[in-house]
């Protein structure tokens, strides 16, 4: 590939150089053309090129097409058992409206959680002049999760961890069973407490999930 060097002494010797006194060089003017060009290009086809190797690895936080709608989670307190935590990219299906200027991806933080415990969740996602809410885990029995991810743009709350490790390599995280992309930046602990939860997802899964108290509802308000 050129280098920015090729490309200048090249660029010294076209017609479009006054001192070069020489005559039209179709030929040579193409060729630099083609390597600024190419010298251009390189950027977006490093990243494309680092999103398929991401793709074919399964190394993305999410392995299904995302609607592109965000959702609202809140939570009074939520505990967990092995934690995790890095970046990375979830797709929408391929011409979905929901895309605008994305380009159908949206950068998410993953976090993963082995076993997890919810105190009065409540999800939310606009339709567009309502809301359809979800709430469980308000009583006595509270909503359980293993295996539990989500891909979130934001998350607030009061954090405490134990035995935290800050900086490792995502492709290498031990505590929650998932392992992101190598070369990402990521964190993982033995357990993780967040009082007053409140996330903006995109997708989560859950080898189990269960919701004691299931109550589903349109209303005119989120979460």
């Amino acid at each position: 590939m050129a280098s920015f060097s090729d490309v200048s002494s090249s660029a010294d010797n076209t017609p479009e150089n006054p001192e070069s006194g020489s005559s039209p060089d179709p030929v040579r003017r193409g060729r630099v053309r083609a390597r600024r060009a190419a010298v251009m290009a390189v950027p977006a086809t490093l990243v494309a090129a680092t999103l398929a190797v991401l793709t074919a690895e399964g190394a993305l936080g999410v392995q299904f097409a995302i609607s592109g709608m965000p959702f609202t989670v809140t939570a009074k307190e939520l505990n967990g058992t092995g934690f995790e935590q890095f970046g990375g990219l979830d797709n929408m299906a391929p011409g979905s409206p929901n895309e605008g200027d994305t380009g159908g991806q949206v950068l998410v933080v993953t976090s993963a959680i082995k076993s997890a415990t919810l105190d009065s969740l409540c999800q939310s996602v606009d339709l567009g002049g309502t809301n359809l809410l979800i709430k469980a885990g308000s009583g006595s029995q509270k909503v359980t999760a293993t295996d539990l991810t989500t891909d979130s743009t934001e998350l607030s709350g009061d954090a405490s961890f134990t035995n935290i490790e800050i900086g490792n390599d995502a492709s290498t995280l031990t505590k929650a069973g998932v392992k992101g992309p190598i070369g990402v930046f990521s964190q993982q602990s033995d357990t993780v407490r967040i009082a007053n939860l409140r996330q903006t997802n995109y997708a989560t899964t859950a080898a189990v999930f269960k919701l004691p108290g299931l109550k589903l509802s349109f209303s005119s308000t989120g979460c």
